[in-house]
């Protein structure tokens, strides 16, 4: 199959690939849609099994960061960059500062933050030679970390379908299984833990894994374990596609608030929880916050102001009320929450793609 045929590639505007031999970076940037502006997505560095793996990921990833951000009203694309290695073991500032020469060379169709696997402090080190990066701690304009803005998110997601299925403003008497406590999924366990919710978690990294559950009196499954826990509401925040034929039939929830990008392996995942009256909350809204955060810092440079929490409180308020209107919708409508969701996606990037059209024809 080539990379035209493949159903990931869902119409990319661009996917470059880059190699350098000096550092030995392998990485891949793909840019889904600027129709709404310069394509921003953050930066994965993964050990995949293949290139070939490394590529579906970033489409899809791409692909959903359209859809996130138009979703969270920002005037920002969609794209995803992905950086194949382990990074634990093969990060260095030099190969940073060549991927950061990479993003460069796209002239800022696409700007890069981090994601899995990088930190801020490594996409400091590709600022140094491009400007086309976000999510930075130096400068008025700097929003830092996004990961407390996007587990924020998270937890008023969970709070709004606990309001919805058991009538509650807070989460006493219901248990969450979390999947993966790292940089997004630790800040939500405290959160969850402080309105309520009994914990039961898990985490490949079993000393951070130790010390988050001891905070929250959480219990800990070893990670194939997660999804046989009996649980109110599932929280997947590590990688995607956890919601899958093999592990669809093992969860007992009721309903899905995760941070993990693309939880649902194919489409029809969606339908199938749909009919068997699983709430799923888009992963995409769920997990906005922290873009919103990172789209702060593009404004604020664009305008040549500061970062401004109260500009991204309005927008992570406004997003909490897009996701009660894909909930409502779902059940007026009788569709899987992900189709509502993809619909309100599409008709805003199809609204800023026509509008260029019409004024590429005005010029």
């Amino acid at each position: 199959m080539t990379l035209f045929d493949s159903p990931s590639f869902a119409n990319h505007e661009g996917v470059h690939a880059v190699f350098d031999e000096k550092t030995g970076l392998r990485a891949i940037i793909a840019v889904h849609s600027t129709a709404r502006g310069p394509a921003v997505g953050g930066t994965r560095m993964w050990n995949y099994a293949s290139s070939a793996e490394a590529l579906e990921d970033v489409l899809r990833l791409s692909r959903g960061m359209s859809y996130k951000n138009a979703v969270a009203d920002l005037e920002m694309g969609g794209g995803k960059s992905v950086i194949i290695g382990d990074s634990r073991t093969q990060k260095t500032p030099e190969l940073f500062r060549a991927f950061g020469r990479a993003v460069d060379t796209l002239g800022g169709i696409y700007y890069a933050a981090e994601d899995v696997g990088v930190s801020v402090s490594d996409i400091a080190e590709a600022r140094k030679v491009t400007p086309y990066v976000l999510g930075l701690n130096d400068g008025p304009e700097a929003s830092g970390d996004p990961s407390p803005v996007t587990a924020e998110g998270v937890f008023r997601s969970t709070l709004t379908v606990a309001r919805r299925l058991w009538k509650q403003d807070d989460l006493t008497g219901l248990t969450v299984s979390v999947q993966g406590i790292g940089h997004v999924g630790g800040y939500l366990a405290d959160k969850l833990y402080a309105a309520g919710a009994k914990l039961i978690m898990t985490d490949v990294n079993t000393a951070l894994l130790a010390e988050v559950a001891a905070r929250t009196n959480a219990e800990i499954v070893a990670p194939d374990a997660i999804y046989d826990v009996k649980a109110d509401i599932y929280a997947p925040c590590a990688l995607g596609a956890t919601l899958n034929p093999q592990t669809l039939d093992r969860l007992t929830v009721k309903a899905v608030v995760g941070a993990a990008n693309n939880q649902l392996a194919t489409p029809d995942i969606g339908q199938i929880l749909f009919e068997r009256g699983v709430l799923y909350a888009p992963d995409y809204v769920v997990n906005g916050g922290g873009i919103i955060n990172v789209a702060s810092e593009l404004t604020a440079r664009q305008t040549g102001g500061a970062y401004d929490p109260a500009w991204v409180e309005t927008k992570l308020s406004r997003l909490m009320d897009t996701l009660a209107e894909v909930l409502e919708r779902s059940e007026a409508e009788k569709r899987p929450t992900h189709q509502i969701a993809d619909s309100i996606a599409e008709a805003r990037i199809n609204a800023a793609r026509d509008l260029k059209a019409e004024q590429r024809k005005a010029a």
